[in-house]
């Protein structure tokens, strides 16, 4: 990062140092300035610039620096953009790894992590990790390259939060659904409801993620691309100044034959130099090929191996969400839709002896009120204005209302044993 820094100093653009809350220097680049001109999508944002000896600080780097110092387009660092809701993706370029996991988002370099300051647990969590472990790991050979450790990082993190979160989803969820079991209600309903969107977004992503590393495996070119510390090395063994060398050589064989005459023996040894130089850098050329594909083999088996274990991590958490035939013999997704088949069963249940009961009291209700219209249909017959020569006693009408309510009650009992012996009501 210091050429990075260095190399940015012109007048085209605008450089700042300023001091952040706990004293430290933290450079501000800016790209380059047009007067009378707005920018739009170049605002600086905070950076952690994590070395490969697991030293850090804090940067303040805008899009078209970031851009121009990882050679990366403009839509690979829209994956970092906080501003935008993107799943994850792990993405090789030539010059960086751009990282877009979760909470983790950043660009890995040969020697150096980019990441994306922010204050999510994950993200201090990141940080903190890796910065111990590159500097424990200062006196001790690792086999992995530096951007495979950075990577490595990044899915162990990503996949542990995952699967806490699973584990977190599953002890929450089953509580509620025990309490609408036994207490049906609008707010239980309505939690069950957030649980089961939370479960159904939760195994998208991590849906993603697998997915994601699985395209990673299964595309060899995909994993060369991602060997950062490789291409690198190669790039400085086998410079081109060779090629630089030999274009100069045939440039001046051919400015000493148009400014001389010709001779047997210079145009013999200037085309034997020329094929001799041919030879021996394409003899260097093929042994540097042979050497890195021997090499791009090695590093992507090492990759694979890598991708494979996080692979087979994110699956099992996978499997507890979904339900997969002959995979997973228990999922949270299959106990879940059973729990809540069951609570539906039982909620039916109750709502159907709810109902039940609403229509025995119904019953009730109607025999009652047909005996009491029976009841009324004769105190309003002997209610009418009429001569009768029972209205001579008494005591008459006081034999009629009593002959007439037991009737009634006789013809009420006798609806209710009826309806015990159809076996409307329980016995």
């Amino acid at each position: 990062m210091e050429e990075f820094q260095t190399s940015y100093q012109p007048h085209s653009v605008n450089t700042s140092v300023r001091r952040n809350a706990d004293g430290n220097a933290t450079n501000s680049f800016q790209g380059p300035s047009f007067p009378g001109r707005k920018k739009r999508g170049h605002g600086s944002r905070s950076w952690i610039e994590i070395d490969q000896y697991g030293n850090s600080k804090t940067l303040e780097l805008d899009k078209a620096a970031l851009m121009r110092y990882c050679s990366l387009p403009a839509r690979d660092l829209r994956l970092l953009d906080p501003l935008f809701i993107y799943p994850s993706a792990i993405l090789g370029r030539e010059k960086a790894i751009v990282v877009n996991l979760e909470q983790i988002r950043c660009i890995i370099t040969a020697d150096e992590v980019i990441l994306m300051n922010s204050l999510d647990g994950c993200v201090v969590q990141y940080k903190s990790e890796l910065c111990k472990r590159l500097q424990n790991s200062k006196d001790q050979a690792d086999d992995l390259p530096f951007e495979f450790r950075a990577l490595e990082l990044a899915l162990e993190l990503t996949c542990m939060s995952l699967d806490a979160q699973v584990k977190e989803l599953e002890m929450e969820i089953y509580p509620v659904l025990d309490e609408l079991a036994s207490s049906i209600s609008t707010l239980n309903l309505e939690r069950v409801r957030r649980f089961k969107g939370h479960l159904l977004a939760l195994t998208q992503r991590v849906q993603k993620v697998r997915d994601e590393i699985e395209h990673l495996m299964d595309d060899d070119g995909d994993m060369a691309e991602m060997h950062l510390t490789e291409k690198k090395l190669r790039g400085e063994a086998y410079p081109w100044n060779d090629l630089h060398s030999l274009s100069n050589m045939s440039g001046g064989t051919r400015v000493l034959s148009a400014s001389a005459p010709d001779s047997p023996v210079e145009s013999i040894s200037g085309s034997q130099r020329l094929q001799r130089a041919f030879s021996t850098i394409m003899s260097s050329s093929k042994h540097g090929s042979f050497a890195g594909s021997s090499n791009n083999g090695e590093n992507i088996e090492q990759l694979e191996m890598l991708l494979e274990a996080y692979f087979v991590f994110t699956d099992n958490t996978l499997n507890k969400l979904l339900s997969v035939p002959n995979r997973a013999p228990v999922s949270i997704n299959q106990i879940l839709k059973e729990y809540i088949d069951d609570t539906e069963d039982l909620i039916n249940i109750k709502l159907g002896n709810v109902q039940n009961q609403l229509i025995q009291f119904e019953l009730l209700l109607t025999a009652a009120t047909f005996v009491a219209t029976i009841f009324a249909a004769v105190t309003g017959v002997f209610g009418m204005n009429f001569t009768a020569t029972i209205f001579d006693y008494p005591s008459a009408f006081n034999w009629v209302l009593v002959i007439t309510g037991l009737i009634c009650g006789f013809l009420y009992f006798s609806f209710l044993l009826y309806f015990k012996h159809k076996k409307v009501f329980p016995s």
